[in-house]
């Protein structure tokens, strides 16, 4: 990532168990020209979906932030940062609850988004509030993990609902 310029485009932070936060993060990144980063739990989630969510419950119910591999990108020259993770058990995945806790995001605008597969519904505009108190939590975008239509349009009516078309004019294709 070049720090160069890097204040016009937005940042976009994710983690992602399965690829489809992932997936959507990618999406983000092209409409917008962002730089996009991944982040990666120090220890891996088991593969087993049932030890999965049994960690992912327990973490998510203790508020255990887990420590991340390096890497996973500055936010100190962006003022747009869109944050993702899957909805685990109703809250933002802990990888992410790390990112946002272990970096001063003051001043920055956050834009929440989540995949999810229809389960435990989720207030991420409220959980990252309160992780970052002294950011612009903006409003939080959730999309299934089989889709939502055309995601293109479906981002682009987000950026224009959060004041933020422009980041996508900019970039449309």
């Amino acid at each position: 990532m070049s720090a160069s310029g890097s204040a016009d485009r937005p940042l976009i932070i994710s983690y992602s168990y399965s690829g489809s936060t992932h997936r959507i993060a990618k999406e983000i990144s092209a409409i917008t020209g962002g730089d996009w980063h991944e982040i990666y739990p120090w220890q891996p989630y088991p593969m087993a979906f049932p030890e999965l969510l049994e960690q992912a419950r327990r973490e998510v119910e203790t508020g255990y932030h887990p420590r991340l591999l390096p890497g996973s990108g500055d936010p100190k020259p962006y003022s747009v940062i869109f944050a993702g993770s899957p909805n685990w058990c109703g809250s933002i995945a802990p990888p992410l609850a790390s990112w946002l806790a272990e970096n001063d995001l003051s001043g920055k605008i956050i834009l929440p988004f989540y995949s999810h597969c229809g389960g435990v519904s989720c207030d991420f505009r409220r959980d990252i509030s309160r992780l970052c108190p002294r950011a612009d939590v903006r409003g939080a975008l959730g999309i299934t993990e089989n889709g939502s239509g055309d995601m293109r349009e479906i981002l682009r009516l987000w950026l224009t609902q959060n004041g933020l078309r422009t980041l996508s004019a900019a970039y449309a294709g």
